[in-house]
Formats: C-alpha cells, sequence, structure tokens
C-alpha cells in the first residue's frame, strides 16, 4: 500500500492560530472514521521572531532563516506538503520553496484565486502591517484584475490592536473596533474582505463573522485537505 499523503504545519505564529488551522482541516475533512482524517504533523514554534517586526525592522533574514529549518524538519519528518498558519510569514513564501522539495501551499494566491471565483472585484485587506507594507495581497489582487482597498491609518492601528492587544493575549477581541473597520470597508464600497491574518481567523470563529469576510485560514485549510486527495465536507 503506498503511504498517504501528509500535511505539515509550520505554526507558532501564533500558536492559537496553529490550533485553529489543524481544527478547520480536522472539521472540513469528509470522514466516517478516525482512519479517513489526514496525518498532519505540527511545529509550532513560538520562538521564530515576530514577521511584522523582523520584515519591517531589518531582521526578515534571522526571521527567514527559523522558518526555513521549521520548514526543512517538516519535509525530512515525511510531510509531502506544507501549509503555513501565517500571513505575513508568505513575505517568504517563494524563497522558501526554492529550498524545499515539497509543495508549500501558497496562501494568499489561493485566497485571491478563491475570491476571483466567487465573482468579488473590491476587496478589503485586514492584515498585518507587515502583509499591508509588503504588498503581498495587494499584487496578487491586482495580478488577478481585481481592486485592493488598504485602510486608513488609524484604522489600521485598530486592526493591529486587535490582532496584537487582544487576540495574541487570550483575549476575543472588541467588537466595537471590528465595528468601526466593517463600516469603512462597506462605505468604500467592498463586496468583501480578506481576513489577512489568521488571528483574524480566531476573531472570526469567536464572533461568527458574516461570508462577506473571506477568511484566508480557512481556504488553506481547504487546500491542505484536496492536496491530500481528500473531499471536503459540507458544513
Amino acid at each position: 500500500m503506498c503511504e498517504k499523503k501528509t500535511i505539515g504545519i509550520l505554526g507558532g505564529m501564533g500558536p492559537l492560530a496553529t490550533a485553529d488551522l489543524f481544527q478547520k482541516i480536522t472539521l472540513l475533512t469528509e470522514a466516517e472514521t478516525d482512519r479517513d482524517h489526514i496525518r498532519v504533523y505540527i511545529d509550532s514554534n513560538a520562538n521564530i521572531p515576530d514577521r511584522t517586526a523582523a520584515i519591517l525592522g531589518g531582521d526578515a533574514e534571522g526571521c527567514y532563516r527559523r522558518l526555513l529549518d521549521g520548514a526543512r524538519l517538516l519535509e525530512r519528518g515525511g510531510c509531502t506538503a506544507l501549509a503555513i498558519p501565517c500571513n505575513t510569514s508568505h513575505y517568504f513564501a517563494d524563497r522558501l520553496q526554492g529550498e524545499l522539495h515539497i509543495p508549500l501551499i501558497h496562501m494568499i494566491r489561493e485566497t485571491v484565486s478563491a475570491i476571483r471565483a466567487m465573482g468579488k472585484t473590491t476587496v478589503g485587506i485586514l492584515a498585518t502591517d507587515g502583509t499591508v507594507r509588503t504588498g503581498i495581497y495587494q499584487q496578487a489582487l491586482e495580478a488577478a484584475g481585481l481592486t485592493p482597498v488598504t485602510l486608513p491609518a488609524q484604522l489600521q492601528r485598530v486592526v493591529m490592536s486587535i490582532i496584537y492587544d487582544e487576540i495574541k493575549k487570550g483575549e476575543t477581541g472588541s467588537r466595537e473596533k471590528f465595528g468601526e473597520i466593517d463600516a469603512y470597508l462597506r462605505q468604500a464600497g467592498c463586496d468583501c474582505a480578506i481576513l489577512g491574518c489568521t488571528e483574524l481567523s480566531v476573531y472570526r470563529s469567536l464572533h461568527s463573522l458574516p461570508p462577506y469576510y473571506i477568511d484566508a485560514m480557512e481556504i488553506l485549510a481547504e487546500q491542505a485537505i484536496l492536496r491530500c486527495g481528500k473531499a471536503l465536507r459540507n458544513v
């Protein structure tokens, strides 16, 4: 019998987001027994430097080396594909892929592809400063013929506060703060918005956001399942 395909999760950025991806993979896999589920290897390394601080503050190389070490560890462990539940770290994705012999599921590009298939045109981006300033979502959206919309500085600070002052500290996140962001996106004419930070994916799970918000982590989970030859559960 041939070995089943396996997913490696390069995580710890943060640990709660890593757990959320694993849960999504489990809940979204069509399975009748335990043995129908995908084998998953998880490296939850909370010692990887903060990606936003590293990219914007000048230690991008040190962050990259830690990511590469983790990716190679998972590859040596027998993973057949790699998922990284951290949007900002995809700044390094193409470089990482060049050093690996297994495919890295590119969360940003897969999310944009899914949004285009939905027929959306004007897309809000909710993400860390690192993700926004590097332009990884803007470039992917524009390449797909879609219009990206980023937040003004004041609201971008609100997003960062929800991510760093609340979710990363184990809190549920402020509905009032998120309401300010929601009002701006709709006024700006966005027909959807990307939850482009895995802490915002956690926020969505806690607060049951409407389908207007496209969860990049859910799309990553779906792709991980499909890459392993499994079917998606209808939920």
